[in-house]
């Protein structure tokens, strides 16, 4: 009744094809953009905005650059924890060494290195495709592992090998409290969620596509494999590369080498598993789903009074996840992002059934 496309005609192009084509969807964005930065900042709690909100904009922002990779392109990846772990270091290596960097520039110079990066282990995907891929990937997260801890210069000579950030400000503000984190987190998210939505979108993100569905064939009509194999390796890591900077300067603020070890990249997989492959908004779902399970299955015990012990509730969380990410793989393989589009087709046709 609500979501209905009655009366809203198009008479050109452009109206046709842009990324919201509904006048519900776009009144919804909006209003969930206001939402985002007006009253959330006010309304919600500092653990809520540093716990919760900051860590799933920024698993989002990855999930969306890794979905690029794998979703979009369909070449399978498990190193993206060592693009995060590039971007964090290189943002800040120009930190240290060029301390009259600005912020926001370190974290972009961040993710040109991990690009380049990204591209030097892409090229594999010139000649294997698959498992054989994954492995190649899994050789940058270990490679990428070892560097930073056994190459001394990348953490400026560290003997603990962590490293911490200063106070943070940009544009001559201040990036101190959760508020103004979450604020600063938001700007990132939303400017490359944008993005990648118009890439996906267009020519490239056609081509990109086609490489996924059919290689060869795509081959065939005129598209270059080189040129989409490297150019999504090259975009998805630089937004996962961004995504571990902030992850470092904004949510950890003093790391070490592994919090960008193995386990942050297959959680960055799962998200996109289970949030849905090939979908922007997906990605969104899964990070939410994996930030807020945790705090569910922690919580739900107490409510029914009963007490876990902190071991039991961490095996019970994996448990949950594998049988969820068997479950997608099988019943939805689309995942949650699947099922809000189904959900808005039912709306669309309401109250008829078909």
């Amino acid at each position: 009744m609500f979501y209905r496309e009655n009366g809203q005609f198009k008479s050109t192009y452009r109206a046709d094809q842009q990324i919201f084509p509904i006048r519900q969807d776009r009144v919804f964005i909006l209003g969930l953009l206001a939402v985002a930065v007006v009253a959330v900042p006010l309304l919600a709690t500092p653990y809520f905005l540093q716990a919760i909100l900051t860590p799933f904009l920024i698993l989002s922002l990855a999930a969306i650059g890794l979905n690029i990779l794998v979703g979009y392109c369909g070449q399978i990846s498990i190193g993206s924890g060592a693009f995060m772990a590039v971007g964090a270091y290189a943002a800040w290596n120009f930190g240290v060494r060029m301390p009259a960097t600005p912020l926001v520039v370190q974290i972009l110079l961040g993710g040109v290195f991990a690009t380049l990066v990204g591209v030097v282990f892409g090229v594999p995907s010139l000649r294997i495709r698959g498992l054989y891929l994954a492995v190649t990937t899994l050789a940058a997260q270990f490679f990428v592992d070892w560097a930073f801890l056994r190459i001394p210069y990348f953490t400026n000579y560290s003997s603990s090998g962590n490293v911490s950030v200063p106070a943070l400000s940009a544009f001559g503000l201040p990036v101190q409290t959760p508020a103004q984190r979450y604020l600063f987190v938001l700007a990132f998210v939303v400017v490359f969620a944008l993005l990648a939505k118009n890439l996906v979108r267009g020519a490239i993100g056609r081509q990109w596509m086609a490489i996924r569905d059919m290689d060869v064939a795509a081959s065939v009509i005129g598209i270059r494999p080189v040129y989409a194999k490297l150019t999504a390796f090259a975009v998805s890591s630089f937004i996962i590369g961004v995504a571990g900077a902030l992850w470092a300067y904004v949510h950890l603020g003093s790391w070490e080498p592994l919090a960008f070890d193995l386990n942050r990249s297959l959680q960055l997989l799962f998200i996109v598993i289970i949030g849905g492959l090939g979908s922007i908004v997906g990605s969104f779902f899964g990070a939410a789903f994996m930030v807020l399970l945790p705090v569910l299955l922690t919580n739900v015990p107490h409510f029914f009074g009963l007490s876990l012990a902190v071991d039991t509730a961490s095996h019970i969380e994996h448990m949950v996840f594998g049988a969820l990410i068997v479950f997608f793989l099988i019943v939805e393989p689309h995942g949650l992002a699947r099922l809000w589009s189904i959900g808005k087709e039912k709306l669309r046709i309401w109250p008829f059934p078909h």
